[in-house]
């Protein structure tokens, strides 16, 4: 016959024991800690990539205006924006370029809707690309697509993502065309 008192001891000495309460700590706190890590490296990566972006397009930008890249092309534009932009992977069939000149009647922006490439299509839209006389104003936008790293992530859930789970980003600019 089972003593009532001792097993209420048991019962008791073992609920004043702590084994296992890290594990149930861990179990709690670890997957928003790696949440946390994964969003933050996410953040860093898509910042990276548009200050990268940026760059190029900046160096870009100064060949054009300095007439270094004569005759210009949209392929040979291309090129220099991703020669300068060291962190974009798949660079060259990732951007996109859109240039042409400002009106100085109307001063008229780009367009509102950005048009990247899209990755279904074997044949890529194409955009105005018009080099502009001397001392003319003009506007370039170009459009990269990345694929997030953690395309399950938080982050990646909020963005907003194309068919095929990329996410666009865009740099503009603009110059004068010197004489």
């Amino acid at each position: 016959m089972i003593n009532i008192f001792s097993l209420c001891a048991r019962i008791g000495h073992r609920s004043t024991r702590d084994d296992g309460n890290a594990t149930i700590e861990f179990v709690f706190i670890f997957p928003a800690i790696i949440t946390l890590f994964l969003m933050s490296f996410e953040t860093g990566m898509l910042l990276t990539r548009g200050v990268m972006l940026d760059r190029g397009v900046d160096i870009a930008m100064r060949d054009l205006r300095l007439g270094t890249l004569d005759p210009m092309t949209h392929d040979q534009l291309k090129t220099v924006v991703c020669d300068n932009s060291v962190i974009i992977p798949d660079c060259e069939s990732s951007l996109l370029i859109e240039l042409r000149p400002i009106d100085k009647v109307t001063w008229s922006p780009l367009s509102g809707d950005t048009t990247c490439v899209d990755r279904d299509e074997e044949l890529q839209p194409v955009l105005d690309f018009v080099a502009g006389g001397t001392n003319e104003m003009m506007l370039v936008r170009v459009c990269a697509v990345f694929d997030p790293f953690f395309p399950t992530g938080r982050l990646a859930a909020q963005m907003e993502l194309d068919d095929t789970g990329a996410y666009a980003l865009v740099a503009t600019s603009a110059y004068v065309n010197e004489p």
